[in-house]
């Protein structure tokens, strides 16, 4: 059956959360535009990107080529694509759970996901990735020992970063209220 006749192609569309998804058939970005509000029930201005990585579908000869059955995302204007976040079910022993393993084990499968946020950690959750035994959750999480073991270094160091600036501001403060106290 040829799809790019009279009768338009068929899409996958949805919404910024990935739910619903629904079927489509449209002959043009316009139509398919017009389409997305009775499908959807999406008013205003809206941006149609593929589902999969976030291009922006702005023009009709970019639709053109769009392989039947493509997922597209609709995004209002407040809206930003983002990946399929991958939930974390695991396990954890009674013994690994009494050291924090659930909380571990979760923080490890953020810090995979983006390794990123291992900015915006704090003291104790850097110590708990500094203190962790890269076997022990090896075997239950990710098979990536490599990873688990220079997580574990960085950590380390970045906890001992912290450690000497809140140090460094204490002995400021100490020297501030000493001089204001003379002064």
């Amino acid at each position: 059956m040829d799809t790019n006749n009279q009768g338009g192609k068929p899409f996958k569309i949805t919404n910024s959360s990935r739910d619903p998804r629904k079927g489509v058939v449209a002959l043009s970005l316009e139509d398919l535009c017009s389409k997305v509000n009775e499908k959807l029930n999406v008013e205003g201005e809206i941006t149609i990107v593929l589902e999969s990585d976030g291009t922006e579908i702005d023009d009709e000869e970019y639709f053109a080529t769009l392989e039947p059955h493509t997922s597209l995302m609709i995004l209002t204007k407040d809206e930003k694509w983002s990946p399929v976040s991958i939930p974390f079910n695991i396990s954890v022993d009674q013994l690994d759970n009494a050291k924090g393993g659930n909380e571990l084990v979760g923080l490890v499968g953020k810090l995979k996901h983006n390794l990123c946020n291992v900015s915006l950690l704090g003291g104790a959750e850097l110590e708990m990735l500094s203190d962790m035994d890269p076997d022990s959750i090896t075997d239950i999480t990710f098979p990536d020992k490599i990873f688990l073991e220079q997580l574990k270094e960085a950590s380390g160091r970045f906890l001992s970063e912290k450690r000497q600036a809140k140090d460094a501001m204490d002995l400021l403060r100490l020297y501030n209220e000493k001089h204001g106290e003379t002064g």
